[in-house]
């Protein structure tokens, strides 16, 4: 396979790589394999997959620790804070990923390789790839050590905005109207209930969330609305 030697890769990383090749598909970018199927066994889209479900299991672990006192609304806003599109692409770049990246001529020459949603996904393939290759042990110490470089170097100890106030500030922006709240139904005896909320943006039901409050479970469809939104961003730029 193409592309440059990645023999320091695992340096770049932080990690000690005991197979640098069996990561050579991370950096596969769909383009590239469409252009080059009689070069290539594959692109990354699948690695992609793995590696944000292990991003997501790890950060939320790390903050579980971290902040033993807060509520799950905080926990998802700060994991929010850490791992979406822009904050896993500028990873992505200050370990020098975009270097090693492998795209089709017209991606290429369309500026691919400075894209976030692009740079975003090779982060979270290569990540997928470190656990494939290296094993949970070695990307779980990786990622706890790099995510807590992230949480020092920025202002994530102090206590984030509400997924309520985040998911506010945008559909003003956007749509220019606030989030709909509806309570969709409550279950359980009236000392011990659980309430569910529907979120809409735009006039459009977006998601929902649960909660022992009718509070707790707007704050639960705000984050879930804020995840889609945030996926859907990565989608629509790709």
């Amino acid at each position: 396979m193409g592309g440059p030697s990645l023999d320091d890769l695992g340096a770049r990383l932080g990690i000690s790589l005991r197979t640098p090749e069996a990561i050579r598909q991370a950096f596969v970018h769909s383009s590239y394999f469409n252009e080059n199927q009689d070069r290539v066994a594959g692109h990354n889209e699948r690695l992609e997959f793995l590696g944000d479900a292990v991003i997501g299991l790890v950060v939320s672990r790390l903050l579980y620790e971290r902040y033993p006192d807060e509520d799950e609304g905080l926990l998802t806003a700060r994991r929010a804070a850490l791992v979406n599109r822009d904050s896993l692409a500028s990873l992505a770049l200050r370990l020098g990923l975009d270097r090693y990246v492998l795209l089709g001529r017209g991606e290429a020459e369309n500026g691919g390789a400075t894209r976030p949603s692009l740079l975003a996904g090779t982060f979270e393939a290569v990540v997928g790839a470190v656990y494939l290759a290296e094993g949970v042990r070695t990307v779980r110490t990786w990622l706890r050590r790099l995510f807590a470089d992230e949480l020092r170097g920025g202002e994530e100890d102090r206590a984030p905005k509400s997924a309520k106030s985040r998911l506010q500030e945008w559909s003003q922006r956007v749509h220019h109207q606030k989030p709909r709240y509806e309570l969709t139904g409550t279950r359980g005896p009236a000392h011990d209930q659980t309430f569910t909320v529907s979120v809409q943006l735009d006039g459009r039901d977006v998601a929902t969330g649960t909660g022992t409050s009718r509070q707790r479970a707007e704050e639960q469809a705000a984050a879930a609305a804020l995840e889609e939104i945030h996926a859907g961003a990565g989608e629509h730029a790709s």
